[in-house]
């Protein structure tokens, strides 16, 4: 990343998170998604270059290029039904040894764990392997709705919405989960999912179940065959009697039923039926006729029902850039920026803090109790219940500096994340001049008793992940990097 000696500065001593002062970096980034199936890896090149003339301008890449991709393979889980860290640890290996790019070379990355993997006790664990190289990773376990979140926008669903006034459905059906999100105008709306997915039963060469998964026996039961056990074989006719029950449920939801499905998150909310369609995840694969293989588990049955229950109600299938891969994150975008001269941070020890997830706040006038809902709406999307584990407030401010606007956004921050008087930590990042505004009236009207770090002038959005610097001295500026997941 030093290949074009630009001028720059780290945000904590040499090993920190570098800020270049320069106009154009180059970046190797990776992707690594780590599924309740599959588990594979992009490697990417990126160049970004400056937008404007200062230091406070921001980064926006303008070249992309995927120069490596994994092939697919089976998620490693040992005996237990934990992720086998070690497996997936050699594969990540051997993946850098074929692409000729070793691990010290690599600038950024994201790891995303999703699906059933997301649900293993060490999940967190593996990402904090990766976090643990440099900080040069963001590192997410994804619930059901940040996967389908991910889905959506790696599909090219998102960027398909734009410019029609229809919503547009996408349909992520993987090993262990279906999420759905509904797009409209550019982005995602609602987001949802199902306990169903192909890979719920698997068996061996010789038809032997080696995998159940619990849900898997209830869908079975439900389709009203025997519950599948270990070992057995089940016949042809009664597996494809369970693809096309789940297809039916999967496209019931599509059609605006949803009432019976499997639901692992409230349900979306009642809606006309959709008319047209993304499928992504790798069932998708299939649905696209992009791979004919099979792998010991229903994918193939589940794809072709999908196709002919979609084609018999009328649906418009669109083609996704991304099936399989559509959550496997190709890099994360370095961006840069400073906060602006008016930050308030109550305690300068609590800096530096590294890859810190943005919840992008889309309310921010009054009344406070729509800001509050807002906020925790925003906190439901990236599964961030109860505002639990660390996260920046990104708040986009037109309001200028109104007294009356500032203490609604305070008054909807302490309603929706009541743990803030009690002593929790908030780092509020707004991209207007108001933020020591916002953290006097915090401390001094609102009682906020936990520590706060409140930056201004930087601009972030879903999916950004940020770090925060040191105060540079004798400045009242701190730096920021923005890591921005990046899509096609």
């Amino acid at each position: 990343m030093h290949e074009f000696d630009e001028d720059h500065i780290h945000l904590e001593g040499a090993e920190g998170a570098v800020v270049y002062v320069g106009d154009r970096i180059v970046l190797t980034s990776v992707g690594v998604d780590i599924g309740s199936s599959t588990s594979h890896i992009i490697l990417s090149r990126l160049v970004l270059e400056r937008q404007g003339a200062r230091l406070s301008s921001r980064f926006a890449v303008t070249d992309r290029e995927i120069i490596y991709r994994s092939p697919v393979v089976f998620t490693p889980f040992a005996p237990s039904g934990a992720i086998d860290a070690a497996a997936l640890d050699r594969f990540i290996a051997a993946a850098h040894a074929e692409a000729g790019i070793p691990r010290e070379a690599v600038d950024a990355g994201a790891v995303i764990t999703t699906g059933e993997a997301a649900l293993r006790e060490n999940a967190r664990a593996v990402g904090e392997l990766f976090s643990a190289e440099g900080g040069k990773f963001v590192c997410a376990t994804a619930g059901p709705n940040l996967e389908s979140l991910l889905a959506a926008h790696g599909s090219g669903a998102v960027a398909l919405s734009r410019g029609a006034e229809d919503p547009l459905l996408n349909v992520d059906v993987g090993g262990g989960t279906t999420k759905f999100a509904v797009c409209r105008g550019g982005r995602v709306e609602y987001t949802a999912a199902l306990h169903l997915g192909a890979r719920l039963l698997a068996w061996d060469l010789r038809g032997a179940l080696v995998r159940v998964e619990e849900a898997g026996g209830r869908l079975a039961e439900a389709a009203g065959l025997a519950p599948p056990r270990l070992g057995e074989r089940v016949g042809a006719a009664d597996l494809d009697r369970l693809a096309d029950h789940m297809a039916a449920s999967v496209l019931a939801v599509a059609s605006g039923d949803r009432a019976g499905a499997p639901w692992i998150t409230p349900p979306l909310p009642a809606a006309p039926a959709f008319r047209r369609v993304v499928f992504s995840g790798g069932v998708a694969e299939y649905i696209y006729g992009r791979e004919a293989r099979e792998f010991g588990d229903l994918g193939p049955r589940l794809a072709a029902s999908l196709r002919r229950r979609a084609a018999a109600a009328g649906l418009e299938l669109l083609e996704p850039l991304e099936a399989i891969r559509a959550t496997c994150i190709g890099a994360s975008q370095y961006t840069v920026q400073l906060s602006g001269d008016t930050i308030f941070v109550s305690d300068p020890t609590l800096l530096p803090v590294r890859s810190v997830p943005a919840v992008r706040l889309r309310q921010t006038g009054p009344p406070a109790a729509a800001i509050a809902d807002a906020i925790r709406a925003a906190m439901a999307r990236l599964d961030l219940d109860g505002g639990e584990g660390r996260f920046a407030l990104a708040v986009h401010w037109h309001h200028g500096a109104d007294y009356a606007s500032l203490r609604a956004l305070c008054e909807g921050i302490t309603a929706a994340l009541p743990g803030l008087r009690a002593g929790d930590p908030l780092v509020l990042v707004v991209d207007a001049d108001v933020a020591g505004l916002v953290g006097a009236l915090l401390q001094q009207e609102f009682g906020v008793r936990g520590p706060i770090v409140c930056i201004d002038q930087v601009l972030l959005r879903e999916f950004d992940y940020i770090d925060i610097g040191q105060p540079l001295p004798e400045q009242s500026v701190v730096p920021v990097v923005v890591k921005s997941l990046v899509f096609h």
